[in-house]
């Protein structure tokens, strides 16, 4: 039976998750949570653990999950009904695409879907940072660390563009939040 659940969850992310991993996160969540695969604190880590892994986020947490819940055998299934829509409708754009990028009406529902997936990384991002910052593992108050470990992540971001004239990396941000999270947090 957790085969079957395994796979229809993630064949449900697969199917609705527009915008990347990032604009998938509330429907992994909500999938993972209903389930009971994981609690919100595992899950909040392991989306940690896929950001700074190689590979797609949806799909390292798939695997995550698949394997947790029903060894290897889950692993593959989750990983395959995750992937699977995505594979399927590019398979079928390939063979249409002349006509659809010509066509006015599907020009017009990819800028209007732009700002929407804009919109679900941004709620996320907030989502997150706050969960992260104000409501930590069961501790009074917020977590004095993480807020100054998202302040100084924020600045950075904001000050590198005027200092160094390039934009600062994925990779240079992901090396600068592990050396501030050992540097705060200690090794």
């Amino acid at each position: 039976m957790i085969y079957l659940e395994l796979f229809l969850g993630f064949l449900r992310v697969g199917c609705f998750a527009f915008g990347g991993a990032y604009g998938a996160i509330p429907l992994i969540r909500e999938v993972v949570l209903s389930y009971g695969w994981l609690d919100d604190e595992a899950l909040a880590a392991m989306i940690a653990v896929s950001e700074s892994t190689p590979g797609p986020i949806m799909v390292n947490l798939a695997t995550y999950v698949g394997s947790a819940r029903g060894g290897f055998l889950g692993a593959v299934l989750a990983t395959l009904a995750v992937v699977l829509p995505s594979f399927l409708v590019i398979l079928g754009v390939m063979a249409a695409l002349k006509g659809l990028l010509k066509n006015r009406c599907f020009q017009a529902v990819l800028r209007g879907v732009k700002p929407c997936i804009t919109g679900v990384i941004l709620a996320t991002g907030c989502y997150m940072t706050a969960k992260g910052c104000l409501a930590p593992l069961a501790a009074p108050g917020p977590d004095l660390r993480a807020l100054v470990l998202t302040a100084l992540l924020a600045g950075a971001l904001a000050l590198w563009k005027p200092f160094f004239h390039k934009k600062l990396s994925p990779v240079g941000l992901i090396l600068l939040a592990a050396c501030l999270g050992i540097v705060l947090y200690g090794v």
